[in-house]
């Protein structure tokens, strides 16, 4: 699966994405990810990406131009190279709620996705045009879209077959079903004593080596 990131803060993502899950899956070829500077799209010497919206109102807006200048040829990149479902997103407060199930979906349905990080007070809406859907992370608002580009292909990358190191992380864990959050989990020592002599000992089921009565612990969470 192929992630291309249109940006105008490209060196923000290379701390992150160059450490952990997400390196290794890009080491081993189960991703690839591609960061755009929107600003390479503009045609004055400022490289200028926003101006004041039409009506009024606080903050500037994200232009049309370069957007659409952008999208257009980072398509025709992906189609020159291969036949593929490509998903165009728009990172934005206002946008359908992501969720484990959308990670889901998009992980099994696309091959490439196009993810728009928005800035300012927002992008001109005509960009409606020419994307798929609009996605938000959360009920709050960024100071930008790029934290919303990472969760969302931190999500979809962990579900891609080979990425994790057991297959059966990403089927028992919180949110893999509906509803479902994952079980209280214990390791090393048995019990935890405090700076004031308090004892936290690990629920003695999960000592026991009775595998049934484990299970049944772990799926009533008592």
């Amino acid at each position: 699966m192929a992630f291309h990131i249109l940006t105008i803060f490209p060196k923000i993502f290379s701390s992150y994405f160059n450490e952990s899950i997400i390196k290794r899956a890009q080491d081993k070829n189960i991703i690839d990810i591609k960061i755009y500077n929107l600003r390479d799209w503009t045609s004055d010497n400022h490289k200028t990406v926003d101006d004041t919206p039409f009506g009024g109102g606080a903050g500037m807006l994200m232009k049309i131009e370069p957007l659409y200048k952008a999208l257009t040829d980072i398509k025709k990149q992906i189609t020159a190279t291969k036949h593929t479902e490509i998903k165009t997103i728009l990172l934005s407060a206002r946008g359908t709620k992501w969720t484990q199930a959308r990670a889901q979906k998009y992980s099994e349905e696309f091959s490439d996705i196009i993810m728009i990080c928005g800035r300012y007070e927002g992008v001109d809406d005509r960009i409606k045009n020419f994307i798929d859907e609009e996605i938000s992370i959360g009920d709050y608002v960024l100071t930008g879209g790029e934290i919303g580009a990472m969760v969302l292909l931190d999500s979809i990358t962990r579900l891609l077959p080979g990425t994790l190191g057991n297959s059966e992380s990403a089927i028992s864990e919180s949110h893999s079903v509906l509803g479902n959050i994952e079980y209280p989990q214990y390791t090393r020592p048995e019990i935890f004593i405090d700076s004031d002599g308090n004892e936290y000992p690990v629920p003695k089921v999960l000592l026991s080596g009775n595998h049934a009565e484990i299970e049944k612990w772990k799926n009533t969470g008592l």
